[in-house]
């Protein structure tokens, strides 16, 4: 069954949720996505083994440990840890907490921020003007500044040293920060796996500084647009589009397109 959905595109934490949702009261027929990986990744070369690695979105060919090592990116002054966050980020029940990261152009001297609601998978994407800190914090104020306050609760992220200016921003904003363990994206899996979906369109080893906010609009709005299974084959549109008419007018659903 695992092998199916992966050849179908599912990815290993869809499959795991679903084998949960399934099998509530029977663990003999559950299995995490770190497992999943694991029997993946540990599958002798051939052609299996190629066929259902390029099913994943990411197509890599090796995987990182799963490792809370050291962070030898540099520290970041004053984090939160995810370990701090409230729990109804983690079960999706409640809208307004966003998980955010970069993509970057080649040799990562350009770069766009994206952001993803978590309850309803709703993209933005913001063009910057280099990969730093003032140009992500110039970024994200922008295209979150946009976003009603009472769906501005909290933002997740990695600890990139672009987000060395987090203080700024939540205090702009009125944004909780949070950062998640180092060499950890699972645990951004909403933005990692949104972010698989946008290499279709920005393939790594690009610039992208060529690239417009029109152009990248588009992108959003082909990725908002199309059916989730996880939304019960809704789109991120319309769900956002529902949580925005209990807060507010709907003419502020344009955001970010």
């Amino acid at each position: 069954m695992v092998k199916a959905l992966i050849r179908v595109g599912w990815s290993p934490e869809q499959i795991a949720a679903r084998l949960e949702r399934m099998n509530p009261d029977d663990p003999s027929k559950q299995v995490s996505h770190e497992t999943i990986y694991a029997a993946l990744y540990s599958l002798p070369k051939g052609e299996l083994r190629k066929e259902l690695i390029e099913s994943l979105s990411q197509r890599k060919q090796s995987r990182r440990p799963r490792s809370r090592g050291n962070d030898r990116r540099g520290q970041i002054p004053n984090m939160v840890s995810i370990h701090d966050r409230s729990t109804e980020v983690e079960d999706r029940q409640v809208p307004g907490h966003w998980e955010w990261d970069l993509i970057k152009g080649t040799k990562n001297q350009s770069a766009i921020g994206t952001l993803v609601e978590r309850q309803s998978r709703y993209l933005l994407m913001a063009k910057m003007d280099g990969a730093d800190a003032q140009s992500a914090l110039q970024a994200f104020t922008r295209r979150l500044g946009h976003v009603p306050r009472c769906l501005r609760k909290t933002m997740t992220s990695d600890r990139g040293k672009e987000m060395s200016l987090h203080e700024e921003l939540a205090k702009t904003l009125k944004i909780q920060v949070y950062f998640a363990d180092p060499y950890s994206p699972w645990q951004r899996g909403c933005n990692e796996n949104t972010n698989g979906l946008i290499r279709q369109y920005l393939p790594k080893g690009i610039g992208l500084y060529e690239f417009s906010q029109t152009h990248i609009n588009r992108i959003v709005m082909s990725l908002n647009t199309r059916p989730r299974k996880c939304l019960d084959s809704q789109s991120p549109l319309e769900v956002y589009e529902k949580i925005i008419s209990k807060h507010q007018s709907p003419s502020t659903v344009a955001l970010g397109t």
